[in-house]
């Protein structure tokens, strides 16, 4: 399977296509509102594997409710509950991958592929069922099922070993050593600009407002984007920086992210100023 993965994620065949539906996904969700609220950045956290819990409990729970005498109707309205649940879970799902890096938009595809064809298999469940034929019904849901279990690894490949989805940032946090870290002078931080600075060679950007400073972890958590060279921005009236890379923004007075492609926080820092100098530490 590692070398099967790594296949895959080196596939250049598979640019042609997923090139096209990448301007294609991107062309049909032009709001920033819509992309935002499919990231999940309200939740400050990525929505769709949230969203597939649904689809992916209910046809578990088919496929044991199928194995039980005289139920039927109640393995049909499972069925019926994962189909019609796995098409915004989709959507929210296409959102994402539309943002990522070439080698995880590869395994995304497949992943995509691999999950129509279950969809696919259920909507035949459904029908099936609905007319009667519960035996056509049973086959094609346990099909479905092997599929979309499918998609479901290739979509923890694409979490765990390539990191889609997956706060780039907090690994850089763990390599910050406890205790009080001396990061500037107050008096020569410039107001309301972006300065960069390092912790234990972990890169952090400052903030200075008035008296009162910033220290954020520098690297996007979307994908590494280099915060410092960012813009900072106005956005319902509080002081952000949006990364150069692809325009994910956070609040500099608490981190929170307003736009994505980014769902997941920004790190701040905790600071303090001892004898005009500004110190962080880990939260």
């Amino acid at each position: 399977m590692r070398e099967l993965m790594t296949k895959l994620e080196q596939a250049s065949g598979l640019d042609r296509v997923g090139d096209r539906l990448q301007r294609a996904v991107q062309g049909t969700l032009r709001s920033q509102r819509v992309r935002d609220a499919l990231h999940g950045v309200w939740l400050g956290h990525p929505l769709h594997p949230a969203m597939v819990q649904v689809p992916v409990g209910a046809w578990i729970s088919a496929a044991v409710v199928d194995l039980l005498p005289g139920q039927r109707r109640a393995a049909t309205a499972l069925v019926g509950l994962g189909t019609v649940s796995a098409l915004p879970a989709a959507v929210a799902g296409w959102n994402d991958w539309a943002s990522l890096s070439r080698d995880q938009r590869r395994v995304g595809l497949v992943h995509a592929g691999a999950n129509i064809l279950g969809l696919t298999l259920y909507a035949g469940s459904l029908a099936a069922r609905l007319n009667g034929r519960h035996g056509l019904g049973r086959a094609l849901a346990y099909l479905g099922l092997s599929a979309a279990s499918g998609g479901a690894y290739l979509g923890g490949h694409l979490a765990y070993k390539q990191g889609a989805q997956v706060s780039q940032s907090v690994s850089e946090m763990h390599l910050i050593s406890d205790g009080w870290h001396a990061v500037g002078d107050l008096g020569s931080l410039p107001q309301r600009e972006l300065v960069t600075r390092e912790i234990d060679d972990v890169s952090v950007i400052l903030y200075r407002h008035g008296d009162d400073v910033t220290v954020m972890l520098e690297r996007c958590p979307h994908q590494s984007g280099p915060l410092g060279e960012g813009e900072v921005r106005q956005i319902d009236g509080h002081a952000c920086v949006v990364c150069p890379w692809h325009g994910s923004a956070f609040r500099l007075n608490g981190g929170e992210v307003v736009h994505g492609p980014a769902a997941n926080d920004q790190v701040v820092l905790p600071t303090r100023v001892v004898s005009g100098r500004v110190e962080a530490r880990l939260p």
